[in-house]
């Protein structure tokens, strides 16, 4: 077994122990999956020499699953269920609706390839990177996976029948990441005593690899009429399986724009005496329109404070140092708890993941081998760009830029969140709320996070700092403006650019990846600012409760030490009255 759930006649016994049968069942569907989690074995099969199997029986066996599945967890007495269970059995009960949402409607696997390179990547790169075994034993698994490459990528070619063209050019992109990790990374780190079969198996992987990225360019670039927009029904049947609010897409859109407006104000506040003193020559563009003089003076303070960055070649040092003066600020500070542990390497973006990760990213210890490696991703910037595509991205990530970053990605932000996650108990609930946790909450506690950490001075009480962070909330709500219209109210790309650019002051190349990542993705933008209205909400609810007992640090533990759950649920979980 993979950990001792409280079997019994009890309501609760049974969420406990249907927690585990959900977990390691689904799970087993994508060995892939499986390895970067930390289950490794599942009805006597070893997962880690499994590749995923997409074909047709197997997703026909997945419905069939969910479907029976939910029929158990409806038939529940909900009378006998704590608040922690019930918050346990709305995770599950989301889960499944979510999955079967995109089996049953949305077609994920006829429509997007990249959802199998991803995969295929993570296959390999799991067990390569996660050190829960002896390299000679990870890389004999690596082996195994590389023989049934081919298999799984002619279920995928045969699964896709068509694909938006954004989707096949990300897939191609990653595909020749996949080629370079088996190719290279991995084959330079094999023992001497295992290269000659893993030369065998890696000689078919790599020319099936070579037929796919054919497949992708030739065949499939040419099936093109797929949508990757959602539409309105289902992007809200999946914005209340994956939100868990309650909330609808329109009134969440609404509260987005508002927002919007009332930080642009704040921003003029703030940049106001600063572009008189950086500016004065230029006397407040007084002879502008109120639109444009407002543009005009926040973004040439912002401009100014861009020209303070890192180079290609320091990038990813300048991000450690930043990490290290973030945790010695939250320390001093005494703002929450700090873990033990010192698990978190700052490294490089997988290759394969970059299409997704174009800046950085947060990729946390297996749920259920909390113990070993996490990793603050940070994607390097390549040479062979042009020097203005460099620089666009260096004055995005500029001295502040990559400093927010760090707190959202690392320290406070999810590194922390993560850790606090892996002492929940019991085991069966600590790997539920872990391995599928809820969005908003880990994404809304890394920009409220980051939020306090700006409140509470850091790094110097500057106003840059203050703007910088205005400037990174204004992306928030332009995450959530553009998810929403552009997957429910055909938002045109010109649109999206103008958003970004001109009402949030984000650089070209932001703005560029970011109009990719929301036609890769649909919900997933929306999740910072419904989490940090969330955890905004509840810190002032529980300030209300305490009253002259309240403690910012005892809130920060409390309310993370109950895991990634839906935040509709915490107030029940922290006895707050709403």
């Amino acid at each position: 077994m993979l950990f001792a759930a409280s079997i019994g006649k009890s309501a609760s016994g049974q969420v406990a122990s249907l927690s585990e049968e959900f977990i390691q069942t689904s799970l087993s569907f994508s060995p892939s999956s499986a390895t970067g989690v930390g289950l490794h074995q599942y009805k006597n099969q070893n997962l880690d020499n499994l590749l995923d199997d997409v074909g047709p029986a197997s997703l026909e066996k997945q419905r069939q699953f969910y479907r029976g599945f939910l029929r158990r967890l409806n038939a529940l007495e909900a009378a006998g269920l704590t608040p922690e269970d019930r918050a346990d059995l709305r995770i599950l009960q989301d889960q499944i609706g979510l999955a079967l949402l995109d089996l049953d409607q949305i077609h994920s696997e006829q429509h997007n390839p990249t959802i199998y390179v991803e995969a295929l990547g993570n296959a390999f790169f799991s067990p390569f990177t996660l050190e829960y075994a002896p390299l000679p034993s990870r890389i004999a698994s690596i082996v195994e996976r590389l023989k049934q490459v081919p298999r799984y990528l002619d279920q995928a070619a045969a699964n896709l029948t068509s694909a938006p063209e954004i989707w096949t050019k990300v897939a191609v992109d990653e595909n020749q990441g996949t080629v370079g990790l088996i190719n290279e990374t991995i084959r330079k780190a094999v023992p001497a005593d295992l290269r000659q079969s893993y030369d065998a198996a890696a000689g078919p992987a790599l020319g099936a690899l070579a037929r796919f990225q054919t497949f992708l360019t030739a065949t499939l670039a040419k099936r093109n009429s797929a949508d990757w927009r959602l539409g309105s029904d289902r992007y809200t049947r999946k914005f209340a399986f994956v939100l868990e609010t309650g909330e609808q897409p329109a009134p969440t859109l609404v509260r987005a724009e508002q927002e919007l407006k009332q930080v642009r104000a704040h921003m003029l506040a703030v940049a106001t005496p600063l572009h008189l003193r950086m500016f004065p020559a230029h006397k407040q563009h007084r002879e502008l329109s109120p639109e444009a003089h407002d543009n005009t003076i926040v973004r040439e303070v912002l401009d100014r404070i861009a020209e303070r960055h890192s180079t290609p070649a320091s990038f990813l040092d300048d991000a450690r140092k930043d990490l290290d003066e973030a945790r010695a600020f939250v320390a001093e500070k005494h703002l929450l708890t700090l873990p033990a542990n010192s698990n978190l390497q700052v490294i490089p973006t997988p290759e394969f993941m970059r299409g997704v990760y174009s800046v950085g990213g947060f990729n946390p210890a297996p749920a259920l081998e909390p113990k070993l490696g996490a990793f603050y991703w940070v994607t390097p910037i390549p040479a062979n760009w042009p020097r203005q595509r460099i620089e666009s991205k260096l004055r995005e990530y500029d001295y502040y830029g990559l400093q927010l970053l760090t707190i959202h990605e690392a320290m406070p932000g999810h590194y922390v969140q993560f850790e606090f996650a892996n002492a929940v108990q019991p085991e069966s609930r600590r790997a539920l709320r872990a391995v599928f946790g809820n969005d908003p909450y880990v994404e809304g506690w890394a920009v409220y996070a980051t939020q306090m950490m700006i409140e509470q001075g850091y790094p110097d009480h500057s106003p840059e700092m203050e703007l910088s962070f205005d400037k990174q909330l204004l992306r928030v709500f332009a995450n959530t403006i553009l998810d929403i219209r552009m997957q429910t109210m055909n938002m045109s790309d010109q649109d999206a650019l103008d958003l970004m650019e001109k009402q949030t002051f984000q650089e070209k190349e932001e703005a560029e990846e970011k109009l990719q990542r929301a036609k890769l993705t649909s919900c997933q933008l929306p999740v910072y600012f419904v989490g940090w209205r969330g955890w905004r909400d509840l810190l002032e609810r529980d300030r209300k409760a305490q009253g002259g007992s309240f403690s910012l640090i005892k809130f920060h533990d409390r309310a993370l030490a109950e895991g990634a759950v839906p935040l509709a649920e915490m107030d029940s979980l922290l006895g707050l009255g709403k």
